[in-house]
């Protein structure tokens, strides 16, 4: 996800990312050009042991975006976006651990493979990773398939190595540009797509009580919560969490990851 004030931090991960993208290209393209991606190598990188963790060979899931939990019906997911950050991650994980909250870790390519400390962290806390492309492009859905696949599966990458082997279970496109071919690509490399039901709009920083106040009224809105860990100053983020996720322990819910 991407608010208007975070263009230019977008705009040094893209340039950031072209270094990266562009030595893939043509295998990328000609790749592409095959289908969606089903059966195809993990480009270098062993699958290790299975762990519930996504220690294993990807395997197929539903093409289909998800936002259920699976926590049930007074289940919510908190996902959050477009890290790690050396600065904000930490916070948000010791928010989370203080409530005894996991989450869904939304990485962009380039900071997982700049922070792999932090990936690794983030596994090591039980939380799940999600791809969230390499250089967060929300142009996703206007751009080729061989673009799109280039983005998607280098972001796989990235956040496999720095993890240490774990894979994404979950693939999010930037602000929402999903597109058919983008979905089942991701389906076939066992990422389910992603979506979100209510959006924090912390990406704005419209400070905290609005934070807050956002969640409280649209939480009937269904179970999947969006927020970010990067992108720029995230203490607004921090402290909304912090009101928020006792809060909703208060009024009932309890906290699960989307369903695969």
């Amino acid at each position: 996800m991407v608010g208007n004030g975070g263009r230019g931090w977008y705009a040094k991960v893209l340039a950031a990312a072209l270094g990266v993208t562009a030595v893939a290209g043509l295998t990328s393209f000609w790749n592409a050009q095959l289908g969606s991606g089903e059966g195809r190598p993990d480009r270098g990188v062993a699958a290790p042991p299975a762990t519930s963790q996504g220690r294993k060979a990807a395997a197929s899931v539903p093409a289909g975006i998800v936002h259920a939990s699976d926590a049930g019906a007074r289940g919510v997911n908190i996902t959050i976006d477009d890290g790690p950050d050396p600065v904000w991650t930490p916070e948000v994980l010791r928010v989370l651990r203080d409530n005894g909250v996991k989450a869904t870790f939304c990485m962009v390519g380039t900071q997982a493979r700049a922070h792999p400390d932090l990936v690794k962290a983030v596994v090591a806390a039980g939380h799940r990773l999600c791809d969230h492309t390499v250089s967060h492009d929300v142009t996703m859905d206007h751009r080729s398939k061989a673009y799109q696949s280039e983005q998607i599966m280098d972001a796989e990458r990235m956040i496999t190595e720095a993890s240490g082997g774990v894979r994404p279970l979950y693939y999010r496109a930037p602000g929402g540009a999903f597109t058919p071919s983008s979905r089942h690509l991701a389906a076939s490399r066992g990422m389910r797509p992603l979506g979100w039901n209510i959006d924090s709009k912390d990406f704005e920083r419209p400070g905290t009580d609005t934070i807050v106040a956002t969640v409280k009224n649209e939480i009937s809105n269904g179970p999947t919560l969006l927020f970010h860990d990067a992108g720029g100053d995230r203490s607004q983020t921090v402290a909304a969490l912090r009101e928020l996720l006792p809060w909703l322990k208060e009024q009932g819910y309890s906290f699960g990851f989307p369903v695969r």
